[in-house]
């Protein structure tokens, strides 16, 4: 979806039709299934056998640098990009660039703002709306809901040039949820926003997987993953890597948790006993404290700190230090993200 802002400035009202409702689904398949996804741009092979489903109420991420894929990925999945090679099935519809019908399934957030500056929010919403074949009453009923949604119905008459680039990125959700799509795609939403704007994007996120929408969402921001995302796709050079819930991940590649303990008392004696408890790997004295590598912390936190105690450790403070999708992803690609 894209807006020029040469293109006509339209303010026409919509007929009172109601709007038709979103296709029922395949009962217990998941909204999303993709597999073997291939794209090359002339010798380049920038997608290389990209798989992955998403279910019902999940939000799954692409997690990835730039250049790694994931918009010439969801571009193929929202049918918007020809493919080179595999499959793509939303709501139980093939998804083809030519097929429009399947596509009424997919409610796509590009990067790039698809605004028209020279309206104003509601016009916008309205606009959008009657593009996707809504019109009257419930069109302005939804036009309404998904303002206050995006916290902009006190700016609903306001030219959306006058909006900063947070709530430009907030209605641009918001036309995306218009015709209440079954899959929601959104790429790197938050690129170039202030903070609370991003906080607020994030907050909607959460609250659009808790009412059942499946969400596909790119970042190379590995903290939006890790508070977004109940699975995670680490994607690099045009492969997924490796793919699960945070803490699959995290096993996967054998990483492990630390426990920071600020204790006074005999700090040998404690390593001696914490080294023999099963889950620990490794224990270190430092200065006022030991530093514990373990399996799983926060669930063996309880036992450990009961063995401790035991032996006469007067424990200060306790730290569970979890490893991130950083240190997976640096794990798996030998960089950093964000290069």
């Amino acid at each position: 979806m894209s807006a020029a802002a040469s293109a006509p400035n339209p303010r026409a009202e919509a007929d009172d039709a109601p709007a038709s409702p979103p296709a029922a689904g395949v009962v217990g398949a998941p909204t999303l299934v993709c597999t073997g996804l291939v794209k090359r741009f002339g010798d380049r092979l920038a997608v290389d056998g990209v798989g992955f489903e998403i279910a019902r109420g999940e939000t799954y991420g692409l997690l990835g640098p730039n250049g790694a894929g994931k918009t010439t990925s969801i571009s193929m999945i929202c049918g918007l990009l020809v493919r080179d090679g595999g499959d793509v099935v939303v709501d139980g519809k093939p998804i083809q660039p030519g097929t429009t019908a399947a596509k009424a399934a997919i409610g796509y957030v590009p990067q790039d703002l698809a605004i028209y500056p020279d309206l104003t929010a509601r016009e916008n919403l309205t606009f959008f709306g009657q593009l996707y074949g809504l019109g009257g009453r419930s069109l302005a009923a939804r036009v309404a809901e998904l303002l206050e949604v995006i916290g902009l119905a006190d700016r609903a008459k306001d030219r959306t040039e006058q909006f900063s680039g947070g709530m430009k990125r907030r209605l641009n959700i918001a036309i995306g949820l218009l015709h209440r799509p079954r899959l929601l795609v959104l790429d790197e939403p938050t690129v170039g926003v202030d903070p609370q704007s991003r906080n607020a994007i994030l907050s909607s996120v959460q609250e659009l997987g808790r009412e059942g929408m499946a969400i596909l969402y790119t970042t190379h921001y590995m903290e939006e993953a890790e508070r977004l995302c109940d699975r995670v796709g680490i994607i690099d050079e045009g492969r997924i890597r490796a793919e699960g819930t945070r803490r699959e991940l995290v096993e996967l590649v054998g990483q492990r948790d630390r426990i920071a303990l600020a204790a006074g008392g005999d700090l040998q004696a404690a390593a001696n006993v914490a080294r023999a408890l099963p889950g620990v790997h490794g224990a270190t004295v430092r200065e006022g404290g030991l530093d514990l590598l373990v399996t799983n912390g926060r669930t063996m936190l309880p036992q450990l700190l009961q063995a401790l105690s035991g032996d006469g450790l007067a424990i200060r403070s306790v730290e569970v230090i979890e490893p991130d999708l950083e240190a997976v992803f640096l794990h798996l690609t030998g960089k950093a993200l964000r290069d």
